[in-house]
Parts: C-alpha cells; structure tokens; sequence
C-alpha cells in the first residue's frame, strides 16, 4: 500500500459534499454554508446558487440543467434560469434525509438516505435507493445501512454504492432499459472503515473517503487497498472527485468537524488535492 502526500488547495467552507468534475472546475455542494460553488484549479472560489435546505447531491440531466438535492424539505432541485425549481419531492419516497446522488447518462437520478435521524441518536434503521426519471421517483434498492457515495462504471451497467455504516462497497447490475438493480453483491469490504463520497478511475479502482478513520483510500474490487492518504489529525474525510486537466487530480474535502458539531453547524472544511494513480473514469 502505497502512501500520498497532498496540500490544500483552498479553505473557508463550513462543509463540503457531492463534489463534481464539469466545464474545468469543481463543483461542490458546501451544505452547511447553504450554498453550491465552483473551485479552479487555484483554488479560487465562486458561488452557483444559494440553496437554503442545505444542498447535498450534485449531477446534472442530458439538457444540461443541475441538478441538487435539498436535503431538509426532501427535495430534488433544478437550477434553471438563474433559479431552482422542484422537480421531484423525494418525501413520500425516502424515511429519512435525502443525501448523496449520482445521475446517468440517460437522466435518471438515483438518491440515497440516511434512514434515521442521525444527529438526533436516534438508532439506525436502513434505508432505500431512490430513482428519479422525468420527475417521477420510485424505489429500486432497500435494506441499505445508510446508502452513500455512488458511482457508475463507464459502460452503464453497474452501480457501485458506499453502505457507510455497513463498512462495505455494494454493487448492482443497471438494467439499461429502465434503470432497474439487481444482482446485489459486495464489490468490496472495508473492515473498520466508514465510507462517505467516493469516485471511480479509469483502472476500475474506487477511491473512498473513509469519514470515521479520517483518510482517503483506493480500493479494488474484492477490498485490496493499493493507496491512502491521510488527513491531519484524523479529521473527517467526507468525499473525493477525480478531476483536473488530465483527471488525475484527486479533490478531497476534508472537514474539522464531528457528528454531535455538525449537528450545529460547527464545521471548517478545506480542500485538499494530490496526484492520483489513474484519471477519472465512468460517473460522477
């Protein structure tokens, strides 16, 4: 296992998520701070749009609207014309807060939960997978130990999913026809690790930003670890993008910051990058 060294790129977020690699910048959803941005490649930041719910999950429809889930009023988001519209209410389909999202080539969103009120303690419950098309949601996975991170192989075929309290990477066959998932298996297990965002390179490796054990690791299918990096004083490792002018630049949002903090709003996220293995392949 290989070990990298990275430095920041840029600070002054409250708390990072869904970053996404688009048009030569990150995009990124810093959700307590009630915004989405956009980050250059020097570190200069610039606000997209307020979100007052606290965006999470970012992708974008064939048309090339945004697309943002708003996780406090369970809502799936359109940016157009300079504002945001509904375009689908996630509420009746999801138990519990409406977080992470990846979105296909052909549109269709699919948007996890947390399953239970996390920052209330309440116990934890599992949760479903939804799935967005033309503003119409329906339920394609269950029984996921807080569904996360998600990302699909560059021939739209299989879904890899972050069970963060599960400790383990899960994947699915994508029905190409409607979207449908089926053939649940472990693609890999992460034994103490948590994973959060993840993102996909072109070797077929996953990166995954373990939250609890504060550190960014590349796994293989099967769970082979071959590179980590880790953060200063084991702060959160909240999520990962592969991007940049070759798309080996590994974004990684790394927030000062604890379950019971956040609860409150008390956060200080930065961006860290370094030099990855292989570029950035499939969606995200």
């Amino acid at each position: 296992m290989q070990e990298l060294s990275s430095r920041v790129l840029t600070r002054g977020l409250v708390f990072g998520e869904g970053p996404r690699w688009r048009d030569d910048k990150l995009y990124v959803a810093d959700m307590h701070a009630e915004r989405v941005i956009t980050v250059g490649m020097d570190g200069g930041v610039e606000e997209v749009v307020r979100v007052p719910n606290r965006p999470s999950g970012l992708g974008w429809l064939p048309d090339g609207r945004m697309l943002i889930v708003s996780m406090e009023d369970a809502q799936l988001l359109t940016l157009e014309g300079g504002g945001l519209k509904s375009y689908c209410d996630l509420g009746p389909h999801c138990r519990s807060t409406p977080n992470d999202m990846v979105v296909d080539a052909q549109g269709r969103a699919y948007v996890g939960n947390f399953g239970f009120d996390l920052t209330a303690g309440a116990d934890p419950e599992n949760a479903e997978l939804v799935m967005v098309e033309n503003g119409e949601a329906r339920k394609v996975a269950d029984d996921l130990n807080f569904p996360n991170g998600t990302v699909i192989t560059p021939d739209g075929r299989t879904m890899i999913i972050a069970e963060t309290f599960g400790a383990i990477l899960t994947a699915f066959d994508i029905d190409p026809s409607d979207g449908s998932l089926s053939n649940r298996r472990v693609w890999a297990p992460l034994g103490e690790r948590t994973p959060d965002g993840i993102c996909l390179d072109a070797d077929g490796a996953v990166w995954v930003s373990s939250f609890m054990t504060g550190e960014y690791i590349r796994v293989r299918e099967g769970g082979e670890i071959t590179h980590v990096v880790k953060t200063e004083g084991s702060h959160p490792a909240v999520a990962c993008m592969l991007g940049g002018p070759d798309g080996r630049t590994l974004f990684m949002l790394t927030a000062d910051t604890d379950v019971e903090r956040l609860a409150k709003s008390d956060s200080e996220c930065r961006i860290e990058v370094c030099e990855a293995p292989a570029a950035r392949a499939g969606l995200p």
